[in-house]
């Protein structure tokens, strides 16, 4: 169940409803796409990793921020401003922080063919690996601020 009992705004039972289905729309988005990050590493499609990996987080920050502020979120790739506006930022760790901002390129990269063979080239199975388990725990610290404890 989400946490909604904290949130500075009150709310009827069809609006809880209706914010719990807004926010689980990007929770099963994210999830979808970290699965679809692992068959990537699977098949050595290393750009498609990094990719797909900023866009778990996106989502996660996009559900943390339809959460906190019962909005719809930004328009914006940009992960440091999703979590700044969603007011999540100031509640993660500089790990988590410097994590946001190796994904950041990656998704720019990744649609751009300007810089997608710089990218590719610095990319290898090792360190797709680690941002995938980095994406895991990010994904699952996001998804833990969504719940009750």
């Amino acid at each position: 169940m989400l946490g909604l009992v904290n949130l500075d705004y009150a709310l009827n039972h069809k609006e809880i409803t209706i914010l719990i289905d807004r926010i689980q729309y990007w929770i099963d988005i994210a999830e979808y796409d970290l699965d679809t990050a692992q068959v990537m590493l699977d098949g050595r499609r290393f750009l498609y990793v990094g990719f797909m990996c900023h866009q778990v987080i996106e989502k996660m920050l996009k559900a943390y921020y339809v959460f906190i502020n019962n909005d719809n979120p930004p328009y914006t790739h940009n992960l440091s401003l999703l979590a700044e506006k969603g007011g999540i930022l100031e509640i993660m760790t500089e790990e988590q922080k410097d994590f946001i901002d190796l994904l950041e390129p990656l998704n720019i990269e990744a649609r751009y063919p300007k810089d997608k063979e710089k990218i590719m080239r610095s990319l290898n199975f090792e360190l797709c690996k680690d941002i995938l388990q980095k994406t895991r725990d990010l994904y699952q610290w996001i998804k833990k601020q969504l719940l009750t404890e």
